[in-house]
């Protein structure tokens, strides 16, 4: 995230879903006014981001989805308001994706009873950078591993000639992102513990374990510039005037982010298999998007059991 400001707003937001589905147990139209009032700071908290994403990270995907998601939340609150109830469902999802991220995301590092606790990022980066690492090495590979600008033992240093090439393992190189959007999901869905956890333990392996190929992937790539295609439309692409990165945006932001959103849809349709109660969430944004509704247990065959 660009800075502080930004995760403040992303915990007003969070926590304001979270009221709002409190709140709905005891009062409907209350919880509902909080709610709605969630989505409006949602769209907010994703319109501030589209410069970060398009400008800072020039991540096209990213960006446009950022962009998307502005007025895809303010439709969603007015749908809401309108008496779609059935949208609670995605709010509980989102509330419980933010208190799972957010954590890694904005705590830093803290004193408690005289001894230093690490930021529960700087933990997560290392470990996938260690395991990246493990990976790299099997591949034939040995980078020097090089403490990064943000203090965390997470950054892989080769050299191209004299020319000293770093790539790091930050939050987003995590796999926490994805993690948090499956568990949240699966968190807000009305179903049985038991095939909640089957449906985790589904999603959470794969998505750690593919992520670790990808930070492998990119870390070879860009180390041995292995991608050097296209520079001057790359370099033109992506606003950027150094060459070494060419080989960094083709293997991240143009292989490595297209292949997730093909990789997410597989996993939602495994995961949906364990728990068909979350085609309610799909049904909600395709109703979204086309303005009919869908019956996809029926479509697809599957069984949505009662608690």
């Amino acid at each position: 995230m660009p800075g502080v400001l930004s995760d403040v707003l992303a915990w007003v937001v969070i926590v304001a879903f979270a009221a709002g589905t409190l709140l709905r147990g005891r009062n409907d139209r209350v919880g509902r006014i909080v709610t709605v009032a969630a989505w409006g700071g949602f769209a907010l908290f994703w319109l501030q981001l589209v410069p970060h994403f398009a400008f800072v990270h020039k991540s096209y995907v990213e960006g446009i989805l950022s962009i998307t998601a502005v007025p895809a939340s303010l439709y969603t609150g007015l749908l809401l308001w309108r008496g779609r109830s059935s949208l609670f469902v995605l709010s509980r999802a989102v509330a419980a994706m933010g208190l799972i991220y957010l954590p890694f995301e904005t705590i830093p590092a803290i004193m408690a009873f005289g001894i230093s606790l690490p930021a529960p990022r700087g933990v997560l980066m290392e470990i996938v950078a260690a395991q990246t690492g493990m990976l790299v090495s099997a591949f034939g590979y040995e980078p020097a591993m090089i403490v990064g600008n943000q203090g965390y033992l997470n950054t892989f240093q080769f050299f191209d000639g004299n020319h000293e090439l770093t790539v790091s393992v930050v939050l987003a190189c995590t796999g926490l992102g994805s993690i948090s959007i499956f568990a949240g999901l699966i968190a807000a869905v009305e179903a049985p513990l038991r095939r909640k956890l089957k449906a985790m333990a589904v999603a959470v392996p794969i998505i750690y374990g593919l992520n670790i190929l990808r930070t492998t992937f990119i870390t070879i790539a860009f180390g041995k510039q292995y991608m050097q295609w296209f520079v001057q439309e790359i370099l033109f692409l992506f606003g950027s005037s150094d060459p070494y990165m060419v080989s960094f945006f083709i293997s991240d932001r143009i292989i490595s982010q297209l292949l997730a959103v093909v990789v997410l849809v597989g996993i939602t349709y495994l995961v949906v298999r364990e728990l068909p109660e979350l085609l309610t969430v799909i049904e909600d944004v395709l109703y979204m998007i086309t303005g009919d509704e869908y019956n996809l247990a029926r479509e697809l065959g599957f069984q949505r059991e009662s608690v």
